[in-house]
Order: C-alpha cells, then sequence, then structure tokens
C-alpha cells in the first residue's frame, strides 16, 4: 500500500493517532488580514474522528 504525497506533506499522524492539519488562508492576501489572525493560522488543529479516519488510510506508514 502506497503512502498518499499530497497527504503527507499537509497532514501529520501523532503518536496517539490523532491526525494534525495546517488552517487554511495563510499563504496569501493577509495584507488586509489582522496580525492576530494571520498568527492563529500558523498552528496546526486537531481533524474530528471521522477525517482523521480516511486520513489514516492515505497515511498507512505514519
Amino acid at each position: 500500500m502506497k503512502t498518499h504525497k499530497g497527504a503527507k506533506g499537509r497532514l501529520k499522524v501523532t503518536a496517539r493517532g490523532k491526525v494534525l492539519a495546517s488552517k487554511p488562508g495563510k499563504r496569501h492576501l493577509n495584507w488586509h488580514k489582522s496580525g492576530k489572525k494571520i498568527r492563529s493560522k500558523g498552528k496546526k488543529f486537531v481533524l474530528a474522528e471521522g477525517e482523521a479516519r480516511r486520513i489514516r488510510d492515505l497515511l498507512p506508514y505514519d
């Protein structure tokens, strides 16, 4: 079974099996966003369990 390379670059599976993803909306068009909003988008967040189950199939060895 192969690892999905798109998912590998965007997502991370923790040791306990939670899936971390980056928040969207930080790449460009930031000139009108507040610094607080941009900083908060730098952090990761934990995906919901239903979505995490699908992602774990894409990342079988992580």
